[in-house]
């Protein structure tokens, strides 16, 4: 889908490129019970949603977010563009506190840890030691947190990739490569 579809406050948002891949990553199937861990704006358990209702309509997704405005911004982008899919709640909370409540996870992104991913990792394989996780990290020590984590809790699968976009945009009769921000996008299997 594209970015602007997508209602935005100030939390960053996972961009439609990357959307794409950590969804190919995440290899979603019906009846996927499915955790997007710092939700943000909810564009990555929108996309889910779609996904799974192509697929039959099965399945529980979970979009987990501590701050309000994000909050909102979920519940709008998921009146707006996934009402059809039945399956969708809105978790207001810190992981991984919040995270106990919820049912047994067989796919997690993890769009933000708030410093916090060993614990939230901890959480997901101790719930289900098969579970499927993708995790987005912008900055080194997340990548590194995350191969850690990956190492300490003994995942069985692991794959790392970085990916980088530019788009071009015109500016008078040029066109400009405009990058933005590279994004490793972490692979975990259980």
């Amino acid at each position: 889908m594209k970015d602007e579809l997508f209602t935005r406050g100030s939390l960053p948002m996972t961009k439609s490129e990357v959307r794409a891949v950590s969804l190919s990553k995440l290899e979603l199937v019906p009846g996927a019970v499915f955790w997007d861990v710092g939700a943000g704006t909810g564009s990555v358990s929108v996309e889910a949603a779609r996904l799974l209702c192509q697929a039959g309509g099965e399945g529980q997704i979970y979009a987990v977010e501590r701050e309000p405005e994000g909050i909102r911004l979920i519940q709008e982008n998921k009146e707006k563009l996934a009402a059809g899919f039945l399956g969708f709640h809105v978790i207001e909370g810190e992981a991984p506190g919040c995270l106990n409540g919820l049912p047994s996870p067989s796919h997690v992104f993890i769009g933000g840890s708030g410093g916090r991913l060993k614990e939230i990792l901890s959480v997901v394989f101790g719930k289900n030691r098969r579970a499927r996780v993708v995790i987005n990290a912008i900055t080194p020590e997340t990548l590194f947190q995350a191969m850690e984590a990956s190492g300490e809790l003994g995942a069985w699968e692991e794959e790392i990739i970085q990916v980088s976009v530019s788009r071009l945009e015109k500016r008078g009769k040029y066109h400009l490569q405009m990058g933005t921000n590279p994004v490793f996008v972490i692979t975990l299997q259980g």
